[in-house]
């Protein structure tokens, strides 16, 4: 919230950045290439967007947590994605604005625009109290995978853990990449703003096109296991004090909660452990605490290591490395980024210097992110090896969505609605087993 803070008090961005400042001379067949990026609509606009987005949020909170409405997150899912994702094209997108963010905080001179800062900021505030209510029914993205989760599976839980550990190492890679002014790599890698501007290469376009394929067996697959702004969200809302209940009262343990949620998101009964399982569990747990900072020194040494790599990722460094292998002789002929460089007059030397600042600059940050990708395994590991004791279902707080889909097929929230007038028997099922459905 702090960073949120600093990057509040930037203004707001200019209606005059829609006009065409330099437009082409008549006397030029040169056609120009087409822009990656929607153009803004205008200043009016962008508050409509996000006088919505708030709305969108408030409603979205307010029909998952007090109303229970399965079928009102469901259209305003439709209507997110319709003016979210079709109309503004996917822009301005609260996942994308992490870069943003990062850069406005490492780089003074980059102005970052409000309505940015409250894109990314508003869901993370809501998360903190509400849940990840942003998922349910306003992202987008979220938006058009649960419109195609109609058949999906149940993702062995291994591969659900080791998957899920993804979103952070995309996130600390976004944040060094922007904010040492590399690449946006999360705009650059969206899978759906192709179909959303109607405009992709062929590439993104079949990249895209698996997540959906992939979307109709394996619940939002983008959200769990790629989406960076998921990753700040789970974690926000983890600490959140009201956030959705699967039964609105006592919990009857049918298991109709785990078999309607395509996300994996539904924590089951614990089970009674005996005294040496106990001790086993007290064992792992000491290892692991004891090794969590091993892991994150030895990422922050293998980070450091990777500097000279990842610095090459940046223009300047690669243009660097390119006019240094011409000059040796190691390649044959140029390339339009060193011929400009050579028109501009400028020594080849201060190219060079340039890229040396550039790789003491990502020794550090590569031992950041090194560090950072070290805490992240380090803390996922000692979280599943802490038990917590439960007598109910109840929904994962950082991986649930808020769609609606658990309490909608609760056996004790139809009775309360009034569609069933007595709940179904269930067997109570025998220690270390699954309990029988109805």
């Amino acid at each position: 919230m702090v960073v949120v803070g600093l990057v509040a008090i930037v203004g707001t961005a200019s209606p005059a950045a829609a006009i065409e400042r330099f437009p082409p001379p008549d006397f030029t067949s040169h056609q120009l290439p087409t822009t990656t990026t929607p153009e803004p609509l205008g200043i009016g606009w962008e508050y409509l967007d996000s006088a919505y987005f708030a709305v969108a949020l408030s409603a979205a909170t307010w029909l998952a947590l007090v109303r229970r409405s399965r079928r009102g997150l469901f259209v305003l899912t439709v209507v997110s994605l319709a003016w979210l994702g079709f109309w503004r094209a996917g822009c301005i997108c609260p996942i994308g604005a992490i870069q943003n963010v990062a850069l406005a905080v490492a780089d003074p001179e980059y102005t970052i625009p409000f309505s940015v800062v409250l894109f990314f900021a508003l869901p993370l505030v809501f998360a903190l109290f509400f849940g990840r209510t942003f998922c349910s029914s306003v992202c987008p993205l979220g938006a058009v995978q649960e419109l195609v989760a109609v058949r999906p599976v149940k993702v062995p839980t291994w591969v659900d853990h080791a998957l899920g550990l993804v979103p952070y190492v995309y996130l600390g890679a976004a944040v060094l990449f922007a904010a040492t002014g590399t690449t946006f790599i999360i705009c650059n890698y969206d899978p759906f703003v192709g179909f959303f501007r109607l405009s992709a290469s062929a590439s993104m376009l079949v990249f895209g096109g698996c997540f959906l394929v992939i979307g109709f067996f394996v619940g939002r697959p983008y959200c769990r296991y790629l989406c960076p702004y998921g990753a700040l969200l789970g974690l926000c809302s983890k600490v959140s004090k009201r956030h959705v209940r699967i039964p609105p009262d006592e919990c009857i343990n049918c298991r109709l909660c785990e078999d309607a949620c395509p996300y994996g998101a539904i924590q089951t009964p614990t089970v009674d452990q005996t005294a040496r399982e106990r001790l086993r569990g007290r064992r792992r747990l000491a290892v692991v605490l004891a090794a969590f900072p091993v892991l994150v020194a030895v990422g922050a040494w293998i980070g450091d290591s990777m500097a000279i790599p990842l610095s090459r990722l940046h223009p300047r460094a690669a243009l660097a490395e390119r006019i240094r292998l011409e000059e040796t002789g190691r390649v044959e002929g140029t390339i339009d980024a060193s011929d400009a460089f050579r028109n501009t007059g400028r020594p080849a030397k201060e190219l060079y210097a340039e890229a040396l600042a550039l790789h003491d600059r990502f020794g550090m940050a590569g031992m950041w992110l090194g560090a950072w990708i070290g805490l992240v395994i380090g803390a996922k590991l000692i979280h599943l090896s802490i038990r917590r004791r439960r007598t109910e279902f109840q929904p994962d707080k950082a991986n649930c969505v808020s769609c609606g889909r658990c309490f909608w097929y609760c056996p004790v929230e139809q009775l309360r609605l009034g569609l069933i007038q007595t709940l179904p028997t269930v067997t109570p099922a025998p220690a270390n087993s699954a309990p029988s459905k109805p």
